[in-house]
Formats: C-alpha cells, structure tokens, sequence
C-alpha cells in the first residue's frame, strides 16, 4: 500500500508476558509515517524471521517466510519510513544551505540502498522535481548546487518530465555554464543510447535539444557539437549504440519543426490545398489570407506580374516574433497550372510548393533564434550523413521527407539539406540511393524535389544528373523508370545532354533503344541532341551499331539450344552472342557460370527464349527487374542458388507465361512466394526448397 502497512503474518506474533496477541490481518492500516522504529528481532529464542515495528501505542511483529524476505521488508521500511520524512522536510524549505545538505543525504541513501528498483533512485528525483517547482525565486548558484547534488542518480536513471523542463530553462538562461558540460553531457549521451520512444516521454527530447542548441551558443559553437556528435557514435566505424540515430534524427526533426511552428499555425489563414488546387477563394469571414506556398514563380506569372501596375505589385509583410513572410499578390494564375473544379483530391507536395494563384512569390525570413536553431539543426543532419553506417538508417528515416511544406519552400533550408541528398546520391549502396526516390506510388520523393522544375532544385541539374546516374547503375535501369523521366524531365535530360553530361546522354540513347518515345518528332530532336556534342555522337553511332547487331542477332536461324561452358563470364556471353544469329534460341543455360546481372542487357534482346537457367550464377535483382519487363514470353527460369531476394523475385508478377520456377536456396520470403503464386495463372511446378517459404 502506498500510505500505509496492512499485512498478515503466517504465526501468532508473540507479545510481552507471554500472552498470545491477536494475529492475521490488522484491523487499521499502520501510516508508514507513523513508524518510530522498524528493528530486526535478534534476542535469543525470538521468533524465526521477524521485523518489530514501534508505532505509537505499542509493537507489531511480521514474521516472514525466510530470512531473504524479511531482509527486503526491513529495507523497503527504512527506505519508505526515510522517504516520508524527507517529503516533510523538503516541502517547507527554510534555509537553503539545509535543504541541500538534505538532499545530498537522501541522493546517498539511494544510492547505498541494497533495494533494487526503479523507485528507489526515482522517488529523489521527484522530489527534488517538486521542490525546484515550488520554490521558483531560487538563485542560479542554489539551482546548480541542487543539480550537482542529484547529478549521481542521474547517471543511471531518466530525469522525471517536472526536472527536465527545469533542465531546459537552465539550458536556455546558462548555456555556458560548466554544469551543462560536467551534470548535463552523460545525462543526454544516456537519453540518446537508451530511450526507446519520445513519444511516451516528448520532455527528454526537448532536454535534448535545449542541450545541443546550448552547446552551440559556446564559444566553439558547432565544432563543440561535432565533437559531441562523434562521441555518441564512438571511435570505431560502426557506433554500438543502434538507438543513438534514430533518437538523434527525432530530436532534429522537432527542432528544425519548431523553427517554422508560428509561420504553421498561421495555415488556418492561409488558402487550403484543395483551394490552391481549384484556383479559388470561397468568400468567408475568415481573416485575410496568407499564401503559403510557392517559392519559384512560374515564368508566365513573372511575365503576368510584369504587366500589372506599381499600386497592384505593392508587398504585403506579416511579420511575427520568430517569422517573416513577404507576400506580392498576383491577379490571375495560368490555367493549365490548376486543375478542374471538381478535383476533390489533395494536391501533392509539388503541386502545394509550386502553385498559387493567390501569390507568384514567397520568402521565409526566420528571427535569429530560430534561424541560429534552423543551422544548428540542419548542419547535424549533415554529420549524421557523413558517417557510412549511419547512412543507410538515415536514409530510410528521411525518405517519407518528414519535414513540413513549409520548411520545405524555404530557400535556406533546402539549400542546406542538399548536401545531405548529395550524400545519398554519392553512396553505391542500393538501401541508401533508393531511398531518393518516393516511399510509395503518388508520393513525392527527394528525386522530384531536387531535379529541375522542383522546388528544392537551385542548380543546372547537377544534382539530378547525379542521382539519375546512381540509379540507372544500380536497380533501375528499367522500362518504367525510363518513361517516368520521359514523361516529367526529358527537358531536362535534353538540356544537359547538350551540355555533354555523360550519364544524360545514357538515358536518351537508352530511350531510343527501349521505344520508349513513340512520337517521331522528339526522336528527330533526340538524336539532334546526341549529335550536337561529340559524346553523345559516339554513344548514337554506338547505339545505331548495336541496332545492326540486334537485327543480325535476332534473324531467324541459329541454334535453338544453347549451353555456355563453366566459368563463363559477362564478356564472353556477349561476345558469343555477337558472333551470328540467334533468332531461334528457345533454350539457354547459363547454369555454374560467373554471370551476373550485367547480362541481362543481351539476353533481352533474345526474341524467342522460352527457357533460362541461371543455377549458382551471381545473376541478381537488377537482371530480374530487367528479364521482367523484356522477357514476357520466358516459361522456365531457374534461379537456384542466386543471390536474388525479394526485390527482384516480386518483379516476376508480370511474367505472366511462366510455368515453371525454381528458387531453390535462395532469400525467398513466405509473403512474396504467396505473391507470385497470386499473379502468376499458368504456374505449375515451383521449388521453394531451403527458404523461408518451404
């Protein structure tokens, strides 16, 4: 019980002259407040295993069932009967120099306590927590003897949500005292390795944050930042400490949140997505609004704007204690930029960013203290991406783009973040620059906010340039992604083509080759720009030879059954399908060979293959995602012994003619075995021996 004592011992406790006292449950519960005395019965002949309780009025004996029980009763009294008593002398403070000495006594009672739970070193705490939020005329000098104090229990135990906010205004008032370094630096490195969830605790988070933004207002600044950030990942290339990131990134995510919240709140004024969408404002009562959303006009609303009067172009600034914003109204917006009326869909993210009839442009202009913490914020997402074993975690967490649409049509933020995006596109590990692209179908990604005509994009499309090519050399050099760039960014794939970029050039002769362009005129235009650079006319004369090449290969005549020779490689499939006709190969193995992937470019140019065995090959995903969208008419495939995983196996839904598949001994999973059992009708024999679906 919490304010009182109510037990049964299992014998009659025996009394003073021999009389046998009343036993069992006690009538009246016994305050532990009330507790003079709590003694271990040592006389000799004294009942086995009992505690004596002086309380006012007499004695009360429990006996318990062994000597290891008894202890814990005797020490969970004296901590509650010591508790109580603390309580009472701290909740009416007289002088101060007393009330520390006290609390250094009941920090040490804690930590000498034999007790093993989470209350004993959380009681003092609390205490203490209840005492600093009663006495608030304290001076700084009595504030930071009293953290000094409590700062042995913090080593192993979170600060309750009452002394973290007393922490946070220490951390806001006295960033550079010494006890933010020596009381408050193992506090938050214990917060970062070991908190599972802000959520069920949001105050250790802010504690975290005011820490950071405290260190950073040192007279190092961000170089004592970086040092802290190194040490929670720890000298070696992998940080032991698989919480310290996500924890990292939450707090960043709040912080560089809190930078834009005023600017936030301030959307119930400002036009909704669907009326930005429909290009109307339903006359109401609300305030005037504030357009929220476009950061690069569209050159026909500049042109517009150029038009209309001095009086008509006059800037209009709401200004509030953290935020800025200048607005310049425009009268009308194009058509072709909004949808119909009756579009009752959200508009996405780049429809937000980039259109809005009600303004052509909008700058965010931060106060100090939220710009100080908007840089602080952003340049630790930047640190956090320079590690490699952190970068794939990171990846995964900022790929949903996590950070409001405000941050987002602010200048000085993305322009800062794209180093972090730079930093994705830079790494070869396909977990890390997938992550570029959206999280899911009709969802924004990084790729479409940093290539040309996104709202991020404040270069020639360099930064495109580079994530196209990571991608195209990894898993997606695909049909599909392709006519994803030819339908939204052929324009920019053309003009940096013109400018000599490699990897642009790839893509266009890569289109010409797939037919993924169907209207005559822009190949005409294509091929112009392949040829205006010399380049991209090497790659074109290059392409035209392997269109010869493909015609030859695929002229009827040639085996129809064809096995390559063990330890075969890549070059040599290719140079033997270069040397004559293949146009009736039905049947290829390639089984015990050192393919891999990279083969997948000449086996889909084989029109009549029905039968391919890839067994012990280093043939993987990226070759699946290719054969899946050349190779409709393959009705046998093997892929024992592969390093295919479920990336790649999930492509084969769209083989719709296979009917027999072996992925015997490979990273096949229940769900996609399932999967394709689904969406494939004319499936019938199947290994799925050594996986996890067998």
């Amino acid at each position: 019980m919490e304010d009182g004592l109510s037990l049964q011992s299992d014998r009659a406790p025996l009394g003073t002259g021999g009389h046998r006292n009343p036993t069992g449950y006690m009538e009246n519960s016994v305050s532990y407040s009330a507790i003079e005395d709590v003694q271990l019965l040592s006389w000799e002949n004294a009942p086995k295993y009992c505690l004596q309780l002086t309380i006012p009025g007499g004695t009360v004996l429990l006996q318990a069932a062994n000597s290891y029980l008894r202890d814990q009763w005797f020490h969970s009294l004296q901590w509650k009967k010591k508790i109580y008593k603390y309580k009472k002398v701290l909740s009416n403070p007289s002088r101060w120099e007393v009330v520390l000495k006290e609390i250094r006594t009941l920090v040490d009672m804690a930590l000498t306590s034999p007790l093993q739970d989470d209350s004993i070193n959380q009681a003092p705490l609390e205490i203490v927590s209840k005492l600093l939020s009663e006495n608030t005329n304290l001076t700084t000098q009595e504030h930071e003897n009293i953290i000094v104090a409590i700062a042995p229990l913090l080593e192993n135990n979170h600060p309750p949500p009452d002394l973290c906010e007393f922490f946070c205004k220490h951390c806001r008032e006295r960033p550079r005292s010494m006890v933010v370094i020596e009381v408050f630096t193992p506090v938050v490195q214990r917060i970062l390795k070991h908190n599972m969830d802000f959520g069920k605790c949001p105050r250790l988070r802010l504690f975290t944050q005011e820490y950071i933004l405290a260190l950073n207002e040192l007279n190092a600044g961000m170089e004592v930042v970086k040092k802290f950030i190194q040490s929670m990942h720890g000298p070696t290339g992998h940080c032991p400490h698989p919480r310290v990131l996500p924890n990292l990134v939450a707090v960043c995510l709040a912080a560089i949140y809190s930078c834009y919240e005023e600017f936030i709140n301030s959307r119930d004024n400002s036009p909704s997505l669907k009326e930005i969408r429909n290009g109307c404002q339903q006359p109401c009562d609300r305030k005037p609004t504030l357009p929220l959303r476009l950061l690069h006009p569209s050159p026909d609303l500049v042109s517009q704007e150029a038009t209309l009067s001095e009086a008509r172009l006059k800037s209009v600034v709401v200004a509030s204690s953290e935020i800025h914003v200048e607005v310049e109204p425009a009268s009308t917006a194009k058509p072709a930029l909004t949808a119909s009326a009756g579009d009752d869909n959200e508009p996405n993210l780049i429809d937000c960013l980039m259109v809005s009839p009600a303004c052509s442009t909008m700058s965010i202009e931060l106060g100090p203290q939220a710009d100080r913490t908007l840089g602080c914020y952003v340049e630790i997402l930047k640190l956090l991406s320079d590690y490699d074993d952190w970068r794939p975690s990171l990846a995964s967490l900022l790929q949903p783009i996590p950070f409001p649409k405000e941050a987002l049509a602010h200048e000085k933020f993305t322009k800062e973040l794209k180093y972090v995006i730079q930093r994705f596109a830079e790494d070869p590990r396909q977990e890390v620059h997938s992550c570029l692209l959206s999280v899911r179908a009709g969802k924004d990604g990084w790729f479409q906010l940093y290539s040309p005509g996104g709202v991020a994009c404040d270069d020639d499309g360099e930064l495109f340039a580079s994530m196209v090519h990571i991608l195209m050399g990894s898993c997606y050099k695909t049909k599909k992604f392709l006519l994803s760039l030819a339908e939204n960014k052929l324009g920019p794939c053309m003009l940096l083509a013109l400018r000599g970029n490699q990897t642009m050039v790839e893509i266009l002769c890569l289109m010409l080759e797939y037919n993924i362009i169907d209207n005559n005129d822009t190949q005409l235009q294509i091929i112009s720009t392949l040829e205006s650079t010399g380049v991209g006319k090497r790659m074109y004369e290059q392409l035209c030879d392997r269109q010869r090449e493909l015609k030859e290969l695929q002229r009827k005549g040639g085996p129809t059954r064809l096995t390559l020779p063990s330890k075969s490689t890549d070059a040599d499939l290719a140079r033997l399908l270069s040397s004559g006709s293949f146009g009736n190969l039905e049947n290829l193995s390639l089984a015990f060979t050192n393919v891999t992937s990279a083969c997948a470019e000449h086996l889909i140019k084989l029109p009549s293959l029905k039968q391919l065995n890839l067994w012990s090959t280093q043939f993987g995903d990226a070759g699946l995602r290719l054969l899946s969208e050349h190779l409709t008419m393959l009705q046998v495939l093997n892929l024992c012994e592969t390093p295919v995983t479920d990336a790649g196996l999930l492509a084969l839904s769209s083989m719709k003619s296979l009917c027999s598949l072996n992925m015997n001994s490979t990273k096949l999973s229940a769900d996609t075995y399932e999967d394709l059992k689904a969406k494939l009708p004319n499936l019938k024999e199947v290994d799925v021996r050594y996986t996890e679906a067998w």
